[in-house]
This record gives structure tokens, sequence and C-alpha cells, in this order.
């Protein structure tokens, strides 16, 4: 009965997971999704709490020291994941999901030391398991680090170019197939240690030369590492759902890349060889002229004589946190019979569906939140842009050759009659590329904190329209 259970368990986990996948694919079942994502996860973790206490399923044997530590170890990680959650921003959920992809990674590695050191004999297709969950782990591992300290600061955000890294990095895979070779053949030791040094080296590497523009691809092809290094474990573990699991997230986690290079101009093989990062001339230093200035009163107004309006957000309106003050801006130009909309880039923030969450959590209305190529030709026809923290995804730059990031589409924003940019400064964005945008004839800017500034352009717009 217990081995029917925990099988009955498994299965009805895996369900949850793919039924979490088909929910969170459309804005209005995400929530659903996230709901049977964390049943899932609950069946999981109770099935798993029985199939390791008891190694007597029949006579229902409670192996006591077993149950304790992994009791203890759900608690730790438990009360860890409870504070990390509650005390994270929005802003901070990128560097933290890429730190996350580390755990999962480091978790592969050991599994995989663990099942060598307890094995009996090792035949081919067990040594293979083993060997391919450490190289996956391994690189996820440090990949991910390096991501995370790109994504808070602590790394450049600028490429690591070496000198003929694309032969280093085919040097150490070259190593590392001839290190499988004698880890599959023989089962020492030494042969998994040396792969395991090779493979967190490759992955520092590999993160490292790929520039901060490309972040959100990178933790988007890490989550998808993290789930072939879950499936590993799963094979080398014989647990049936942390292999379906982690086919699940590297399979989506991969096609999700796979979307966002091809709406970026990136070539897919480049983001796994870590080819983002060649060293682009962008040429002697451009000058473009003055910039304009608007007050907060006079973009208020821009609005009132405004048909119709048109929000970009960035990552800086995360940082800002005024997706909520974005919500009422919204409310109250709908109100006065304004057509509004949001402009979404697909690697807007440092996350996919960074600035889609944030909308959503500030309950602004689906139907008016569109992505690029839903919205980039109608921006002919709108009076007013508002750009709120946004720079990268809306840089003409990324349309003349010799850029930093030449060839990556962008939302066309200085199509329309008038483009105001809200931000704290005249730096450069994340990518370090200077945006001629906020140099053009149609454009203003309108500086200071996006949240106060869009709260007090909201009290100049009238609260209700009257008959």
């Amino acid at each position: 009965m217990l081995t029917n259970f925990i099988n009955a368990t498994y299965i009805a986990a895996g369900l949850m997971f793919i039924l979490a996948l088909a929910g969170l694919s459309k804005h209005e079942t995400a929530r659903k999704g996230n709901v049977f994502g964390i049943m899932g996860m609950v069946f999981a973790v109770v099935a798993t709490n029985f199939a390791i206490a008891y190694t007597d399923y029949a006579n229902h044997n409670l192996q006591f020291d077993a149950a304790i530590m992994l009791y203890a170890a759900l608690a730790i990680g438990g009360g860890i994941g409870v504070y990390k959650a509650r005390k994270v921003q929005m802003t901070g959920m990128p560097e933290l999901i890429a730190l996350l992809h580390s755990f999962v990674g480091a978790a592969a590695v050991l599994v995989g030391y663990n099942v060598h050191l307890e094995a009996t004999h090792h035949d081919v297709l067990h040594t293979l398991e083993v060997y391919l969950g450490v190289f996956i782990g391994a690189v996820t591992f440090t990949g991910s680090l390096v991501a995370w300290g790109k994504l808070n600061g602590r790394i450049s955000s600028k490429p690591l170019t070496l000198p003929g890294r694309h032969w280093l990095n085919l040097l150490i895979v070259v190593l590392l197939a001839g290190l499988g070779w004698w880890y599959v053949a023989t089962g020492s030791i030494i042969a998994l240690i040396i792969a395991t040094v090779l493979s967190l080296l490759l992955g520092a590497h590999l993160v490292a030369a790929i520039g901060g523009a490309d972040m959100p691809v990178v933790v988007s092809m890490l989550n998808s590492y993290s789930g072939w290094a879950a499936a590993a474990s799963g094979f080398m573990l014989d647990m049936s759902v942390l292999i379906i699991t982690g086919a699940l997230v590297g399979a989506s986690g991969a096609i999700l890349s796979y979307i966002m290079c091809r709406a970026m101009n990136r070539s897919f093989v480049s983001v796994i060889l870590g080819g983002f990062g060649d060293d682009v001339s962008s040429g002697p230093e451009t000058e473009y002229g003055e910039h304009r200035e608007a007050s907060r009163a006079e973009v208020a107004q821009l609005l009132k004589d405004a048909k119709s309006v048109m929000i970009v957000p960035g990552y800086g309106m995360a940082v800002a946190q005024a997706q909520h003050s974005v919500a009422q801006l919204t409310e109250r130009l709908r109100a006065a019979g304004t057509k509004v909309g949001f402009g979404i880039h697909p690697v807007a923030g440092r996350l996919p569906g960074h600035m889609n969450v944030l909308l959503a959590e500030a309950k602004v209305p689906y139907d008016i939140v569109y992505e690029m190529d839903e919205i980039n030709d109608d921006f002919g026809d709108v009076d007013v842009v508002l750009v709120i923290g946004a720079n990268d995804t809306v840089n003409p730059a990324a349309m003349e050759p010799g850029s930093p990031i030449s060839g990556m589409p962008v939302l066309r924003v200085w199509e329309a009659d008038t483009v105001v940019v809200f931000k704290r400064s005249m730096s450069a964005g994340y990518a370090g590329v200077q945006n001629p945008l906020f140099f053009n004839e149609n454009s203003v800017m309108c500086f200071g904190d996006a949240k106060e500034s869009v709260e007090q352009i909201v009290a100049e717009l009238p609260a209700k329209v009257t008959a």
C-alpha cells in the first residue's frame, strides 16, 4: 500500500506540474498555474518523505536517522525560503532566481558524488548518468553565480572577452569529452574531480562573456540548464518525479530562450556557447546635441491634450516601485476618455515577463498590455509615449550597424508625436550605450524618481469627467 501511495503521489505531482505550465502560459490563468505548481511540489515532498524515511515499505520500517535529517533539512530550507520570499523586492527577483538556479546545480553535483561513492559497481549507463549530472550541475552552478553577480552589480555587466576565448571553450569541451570517456570506462573519481573543476570554469566563463543587455536570456537559459541538472539527478536517484519535473523545466526554459533570442535577433546557439559577448566597437563618441526637459505639470498638460497614450515600462519602474502609481495614471486617463495602452519588450527589466508581473500586481487590465510585435507598427498613431525607466529597449542605436546592441529589435517609440522619458539622470542604460532618443526633437526628459513624478502628474489630472 505504501509503495502504491508513493508512486501515485509522484504521478499526481507530475500532472500538477504539467497543469502549472499550461496555466502560466496566459495572463488570465497564471494565478491558477501557480496554485497547481504549489500543489505539485507539496505532493512531491510528501511522497519523497515516505520514500526516504521508510526503507521497508511492506513492514513500515521507519528509518529514524533518515527521517530526522530529512525533516530538519525541510525545516531549515523552508524557513530560509519563507524569509527570502517575504524580504525580496520585485527588483531583486531576477538575481534571486539566478541564485536559486545555482542551488539546483550544486545539488546535482553533490548527488552525483554521493551516487558515485555509494555505488558498489560502475556500469556504463550508471557512470554516464553521474558524469552528465555533475557536468551540467557544475556549469549551472558557476554560470548562475556569475549571472547573479552581474544582475546585482557585484560583477561588471560588460562582457569578458578573453583573447581566443572560443578556442579556450572548445579546448575545455574536448578535455571534458576525454575525461568522460575515462570516467565511464574506469569509474575513476580522479576523472570526475578534474571534470568538475573544468565544468565549473566553463560555466563561469560562458556567462562572464555575455553582456548585461542579454542577461534576461541568460537567466532563461540557466533555468533550462537547472532543469536538465534536476532530470540528471532524477536518473541517478531513480526518482520519476524529479525526471519529469527536470524535463519540463529544461524543455520550457529552452523554448522560452529560443523565443527570446528570436525577439532580440540573437543566435540561439550563441546563447549556449556564450557568444553574446563579442566585442563590438561603437565607433567614436557621437555628439547628439542638447536634450530638452519638461516639468511634471507640463507632462500633465500633454496628457490632458492627448487622445492616445502609450506607456513603455522598464527596469526603472521596478526600481522606483512605480507600478501602482502608473496604474492610477492609467485609470485617470481612461476615465477622461484617453486611449491608453502598454508596450512591453520581451526582455524589459531583468527577467522574462518582469514588467507583465508588475503590471498584473498593480491590476492593470490585461487587454491593454501589448507585446512588442503587436504594437510596434502603431506608434506613429500615438500622441504621447511615456517611457518609464526603459532605456536599451527603446534605443534607436539598435537600428544602426556598429552598436553593441545593433540588430536587437526595439520599441519604435520615437515614431510617436511626443515622447516623455522618465529618468533620474542622463546615464546610459544597462548595456552601457547612450540613447539618441533622449536628444530627439520630439522627446522631453522628466527627471526624478518615477513614482514621485507619476504621482504628481496624477494629482494634476482631473479626478473624474463631468458631463
